[in-house]
């Protein structure tokens, strides 16, 4: 090759390569195009060449993983691997039989590690062949590259039980999950971007799902049937039809999960009016969302080919609740209408839920469509099996209609027994020993920001610049003189204002306003606004952009007699298990001698002779917090309810001295009731 065509390869490699880019782009184009021309003509000849051979590598790393969007006939295409789950004429076939898929959800991460099997086995014992699982990314990686998958987040060791228990699995890992999770299962620190566009192709959302899948996936890529694992299927993202029409996104996705040895057969889950927004239907299995069939429950799947099998990714066999609300039930009857309906049909089901479990800490989601309201720490969701692990009147008849209409036919006439309810205790009353005063509390957060004006938690300067992501945020001020605050709003979620750590007004979420008469009565006053997350929204519609704006406390300026108050301290009150220890270690703590109104941390112990079982703790008279018990935070309670216990599973407690911490926002009691029963409020049932 001579130097002329070297010359004219460097212009037409670098004319395109500057297509599309920017200015400082071609900037360095430019200034890399001077450098290439002052090498020799054999250094310009390896240059050249090793372009060439960089470009069809690229090409070919490309190609080899992008998904063929083409029309398919039955399976083929959609599922790659030469063993596992496909399909043909609307039936599932595994290793050459027919499979008719009987799922129950269940989470690893609403359950603690010690009760996986037990429900494992009821699950089994109810008839059913596959567990379905999200995954949790803002659990597993609270910041960005920092991991987690230990203890209750062991995925590898659910997925392998389940295969030791004899079920397949299909596994649902996002990145976003929806499932009444805060954020829909996405970390907070993304909003740290403040042109943040989630579930779309945004290069720095795109960039996270990559490291976070990059991570998650080379963990169970050989738990995948096709290598001799239990997961069947792999679902892509989310009921995405019903957020964005944006394809593309659903396509990196894919090309992302088959990038990093993903096998088996892909789906995706919608309702049915969002399945047709993003139909992906060349590229994965389409399944549908609902809570009853109707004639055109599965009218697009069917339009688009006579091959995909029927199935009901989420038939919703209960609902979750709302704090202010009532419990959510539906009749056995209501229930097994449905399912024997779906059975009837040759349906194939995922129960979601099978088994709800706990929103423990600060997990549980939230809804907004015009009004904001916050999910209970109870995910119990009216399951088949309880959030306490108990098979349920639902469980009995839907395990009947299963032997009826699937297992019968097949000469299978009865199931095992399901494994025996865990027992229950009552610990009975624990008289509160101690408390921290407001005051004191503040000085166990380790590290807090000054900054001219509020922020929302997700911007502060902490954790490595990504912010705070759960529990409370405090905005600190010395004033000295009172008049009328004003808070700018939206506030996320709820404002406590205290004045020299007096409660002096509460503005709860959804207020179009929010002022407040300051009345002082001293030259120098402390003002406290405590903003609580109360979780982040985690399921929105086309035309909303409020994921992206699921920053929480205050955003705008605080005005004090119409001037700005400025010059702010800014405490993230996250209860973090390191603070847990600080605040559990002092020497501050205060005997309690009776009713302490404001807000303080109070501190007991419950002592258990012998192995200790579940709990439910009841909170009467206390109104609003978090209880604590051993370093594990169960979640938030709440008098407007309507869930008045919180569950309190056996293997979080020990054999002798248990610590229990509690924060009360408002008003202490001088006792809490260990009771051996749940209560989760007064029934709206259909």
């Amino acid at each position: 090759m001579s130097t002329d065509s070297n010359i004219n390869l460097e212009v037409s490699v670098t004319k395109s390569m500057a297509k599309g880019h920017n200015n400082s782009e071609l900037f360095s184009l430019r200034t890399l195009k001077i450098m290439y021309r002052k090498l020799s003509a054999r250094t310009k000849l390896g240059v050249v060449v090793g372009l060439i051979i960089l470009w069809f590598v690229c090409r070919r790393f490309y190609y080899s993983h992008s998904i063929n969007m083409a029309d398919i006939d039955g399976s083929e295409g959609i599922h790659t691997g030469n063993k596992g789950l496909h399909f043909k004429n609307r039936r599932f076939i595994l290793d050459g039989k027919p499979l008719w898929i009987l799922s129950g959800a269940m989470h690893y991460f609403r359950v603690v590690p010690e009760y996986w099997k037990d429900r494992m086995l009821k699950m089994k014992a109810g008839g059913l062949n596959t567990l379905e699982t999200y995954v949790s990314w803002n659990l597993h990686e609270p910041l960005p590259g920092l991991f987690d998958f230990e203890g209750i987040l062991n995925l590898r060791k659910y997925i392998e039980l389940a295969q030791e228990i004899g079920l397949y699995v299909i596994l649902r890992p996002g990145p976003f999950i929806c499932s009444e999770w805060d954020f829909g299962g996405m970390p907070s620190w993304l909003l740290k971007d403040p042109a943040m566009k989630v579930r779309s192709t945004y290069g720095p959302y795109q960039a996270a799902v990559k490291r976070f899948l990059g991570k998650l996936l080379p963990m169970v890529e050989d738990l995948q049937y096709s290598k001799g694992g239990p997961i069947i299927a792999v679902q892509v993202e989310n009921e995405f039809g019903s957020y964005s029409r944006e394809v593309e996104h659903l396509k990196f996705i894919a090309e992302t999960l088959r990038y990093h040895g993903i096998q088996e057969l892909l789906v995706t889950s919608d309702n049915e009016q969002g399945q047709s927004q993003a139909p992906f239907h060349h590229v994965a299995l389409p399944t549908v969302n609902f809570k009853e069939m109707t004639e055109t429950s599965f009218k697009d799947i069917k339009e688009w080919g006579p091959d995909y099998p029927l199935m009901v990714m989420e038939y919703w066999s209960g609902w979750f609740d709302h704090w202010g609300t009532e419990h959510n039930t539906e009749t056995v009857e209501f229930h097994g209408n449905i399912v024997g309906n779906l059975l009837k049909e040759n349906i194939n089901i995922n129960f979601y839920m099978y088994h709800g479990g706990t929103n423990f800490g600060f997990m549980a989601g939230a809804n907004n469509f015009g009004s904001y309201k916050a999910d209970v720490t109870s995910y119990d969701y009216d399951a088949p099996i309880s959030e306490a692990g108990d098979v349920t009147p639902k469980y009995i008849k839907t395990r009947d209609l299963i032997l009826q209409y699937v297992l019968k036919p097949q000469g299978i006439t009865n199931l095992p027994e399901p494994p025996p309810s865990i027992p229950k205790a009552a610990y009975g009353q624990v008289t509160i020993l101690d408390y921290l005063p407001w005051t004191d509390v503040l000085q166990f957060v380790e590290e807090s920001v000054n900054n001219p004006d509020v922020l929302p938690m997700e911007m502060l300067t902490l954790k490595s610049g990504y912010g705070q992501s759960y529990g409370f945020i405090v905005y600190q001020k010395n004033i000295n003189n009172g008049g009328n605050l004003v808070l700018p709003v939206p506030i996320k979620d709820r404002a406590q204002i205290l004045l020299n750590s007096q409660e002096v007004g509460i503005v709860e979420p959804n207020a179009n306003s929010a002022s407040i008469r300051l009345a002082t009565a001293q030259s120098l006053n402390v003002l406290d606004i405590v903003v609580e997350n109360l979780g982040r929204v985690n399921y929105i519609t086309q035309g909303s952009n409020l994921l992206n704006e699921e920053r929480k406390g205050l955003s705008g300026t605080v005005t004090l007699n119409e001037l700005p108050v400025k010059d702010w301290k800014i405490y993230p009150l996250d209860f973090n298990k390191d603070f847990i220890k600080r605040l559990s270690s002092s020497t501050k703590w205060l005997q309690f001698g009776g009713v302490v109104s404001r807000p303080a941390v109070y501190k007991t112990n419950v002592v258990i002779n012998g192995q200790p079982t579940d709990t439910f703790l009841n909170m009467m008279g206390w109104k609003k917090g978090i209880v604590i018990i051993n370093g594990f935070n169960l979640g938030r309670y709440w008098d407007i309810g309507p869930q008045k216990t919180l569950y309190v599973p056996g293997p979080v407690l020990k054999s002798g001295v248990n610590e229990i911490i509690i924060f009360e926002q408002h008003h202490g009691q001088g006792h809490i009731t260990f009771q051996s029963t749940h209560d989760l409020g007064p029934v709206k049932s259909n």
